[in-house]
């Protein structure tokens, strides 16, 4: 076989040859004598082993190998080599299907889509993201906020953090609604209210690494008629964030069904009613988010189900327990953390209230960063923490 048609014809695997006896090399001769040359050919030459692999039954290779090392090559050379052959091939994660072969070369043959490499090119150009200036440079978090529950306002205190340090973010901010929140009363003007939460999301954006993510819990505020989710939404596409979708927080609240009707039995105008609340999901730059596979700690099953943007779960129950009006259940941290972040991932919340996403985070190994202006829920937030280490 010819140097070129091999590369040509064939994915190459190059492999240093160790000393081997004449009954180990028997033994690996014999392996892939049981495959057809169209599939994969071994070569030797000058201490060194080429594979020539274009497709192969993997499973199938993978018995094989592991026969052969239980009868006699556990603990040798030739079965170090064999387990080396394995894993490099187990690592190729871009190949074909046909039949129970796994296909390593021209399994793009037969596709008739044209242009290809320019759609995969364009696949994320986004056109009201097109000229973000985001820098791709990941930095590191101060180990001085890492981990830490800070009291103060979340403007000022993430304006001493570095640009894209934080690799998710999720928040619910403090509703309008006149609820009683320390000495930070939610009563100002509407505008002013955006115009403050807006100013403390532009520094979300900048410490967010390139790649993070920032899911927010929003509500609209439907007695007012303010589309909040969507104003928050236009917000960040304005910023050049890529919008990567929303999830309805179906909560089941049958209560709220009738407590008010607006024009009772007239097109009028009635009231409509919800018992969902929203999750906005945004990204930063690209919406492929860098991890290693081992620290994905999300079941197949959890997938599956999530992926679905509906997720029915009660509302929290605990909010008297810890003096706190408007707290999200744990279970929404949890799916949110799991589905979008990785474990060791930053997260941070620049309005941890009484600190459910530090406490769930902390419990999925995740790095945290809470932030709250109240010193009574900032308390809380500790206390749980602290709860978790017994």
């Amino acid at each position: 076989m010819h140097e070129n048609d091999a590369k040509a014809n064939y994915k190459i695997l190059e492999f240093h040859q160790p000393e081997l006896s004449e009954n180990e090399w028997n033994k690996i001769s014999s392996l892939f004598k049981k495959y057809s040359e169209k599939d994969v050919l071994c070569e030797i030459k000058n201490h060194q082993l080429t594979l020539y692999l274009k497709s192969i039954d993997f499973g199938i290779f993978q018995n094989e190998i592991e026969t052969l090392t239980q009868n006699g090559l556990a603990n040798t050379a030739a079965g170090k080599l064999l387990k080396e052959i394995l894993d490099k091939i187990a690592s190729i994660k871009s190949y074909g299907i046909k039949g129970n072969k796994r296909v390593y070369v021209g399994y793009n043959d037969e596709r008739k889509v044209k242009e290809r490499k320019k759609k995969e090119q364009n696949r994320e150009q986004f056109f009201y993201a097109q000229d973000h200036t985001f820098s791709t440079t990941n930095n590191a978090l101060p180990d001085e906020y890492l981990n830490k529950i800070i009291c103060g306002d979340s403007k000022s205190v993430l304006q001493k953090i570095p640009d894209n340090c934080i690799d998710i973010i999720f928040t619910s901010p403090p509703y309008n609604f006149g609820l009683e929140y320390n000495s930070n009363q939610d009563d100002h003007h509407w505008q002013s209210y955006f115009n403050q939460l807006f100013a403390i999301f532009d520094e979300c954006i900048r410490v967010l690494k390139f790649g993070g993510r920032i899911v927010v819990n929003v509500q609209p505020l439907f007695s007012d008629y303010i589309p909040s989710h969507h104003l928050i939404s236009n917000y960040f596409i304005g910023r050049k964030l890529i919008w990567k979708g929303e999830i309805i927080w179906e909560k089941n609240n049958y209560n709220c069904k009738y407590t008010a009707w607006g024009s009772w039995k007239s097109p009028s105008n009635p009231y409509l009613k919800y018992t969902w609340e929203f999750l906005e999901v945004f990204a930063k730059g690209t919406l492929k988010k860098e991890g290693k596979p081992e620290h994905a700690d999300i079941s197949a099953g959890e997938f599956k189900k999530w992926v679905l943007a509906e997720w029915k779960i009660a509302p929290e129950r605990k909010m008297k327990e810890y003096g706190h009006p408007a707290m999200f259940p744990e279970e929404l941290v949890a799916r949110v953390l799991k589905l979008f972040s990785f474990e060791n991932d930053i997260v941070l919340d620049p309005f941890n209230g009484a600190g459910t996403t530090t406490f769930v985070a902390k419990k999925l190994n995740r790095n945290f960063l809470g932030i709250d202006i109240s010193e009574k829920y900032c308390q809380v937030a500790m206390d749980r923490l602290n709860a978790t280490i017994a």
